[in-house]
């Protein structure tokens, strides 16, 4: 299983204790997957956060790659908050180690540590924030504002 310090290296956990983390860890998933399989594909129903512990993958939307992550980054916030279908595909471009939050889960922190919930809750928002602005100075930059 994950230890508290790596899932402090992850944004969504700033903010929350060691002790809070030791009780959000037994309801945490892990999935693994092989180069080429996809967790998530756009258009498909999707309800988790993947947190990438190792390995790579390729963001693809409408068949171009728009984004590569690799460990220590992170895929799925927006459709586990929004609970619509995935917005983009992601493949594993090598072998890929993640640790999920499900929506499901999620409402399961809400009731177990509700301080740990809006924490987490807030930094996702910060996150999502964060990429919409990269996202309107990308598009405003290009004239297409």
């Amino acid at each position: 299983m994950i230890e508290v310090d790596q899932l402090q290296k992850y944004s969504l956990f700033g903010g929350i204790s060691p002790e809070q983390i030791e009780t959000i860890k037994p309801l945490l998933g892990t999935e693994h997957f092989e180069a080429g399989e996809c967790p998530q594909v756009e258009g498909q129903p999707n309800d988790k956060i993947y947190f990438i512990l190792s390995g790579e993958v390729e963001i693809i939307k409408k068949g171009l790659v728009i984004a590569h992550l690799k460990e220590g980054q992170t895929f799925g916030e927006m459709e586990l908050l929004d609970i619509m279908p995935s917005i983009a595909t992601v493949r594993a471009t090598t072998a890929l180690e993640t640790v999920t939050i499900s929506n499901r889960v999620l409402y399961d922190i809400f009731k177990l540590d509700l301080k740990a919930f809006s924490m987490m809750i807030m930094n996702l928002a910060r996150d999502l924030s964060r990429r919409l602005r990269r996202m309107d100075d990308i598009v405003s930059s290009e004239g297409k504002y």
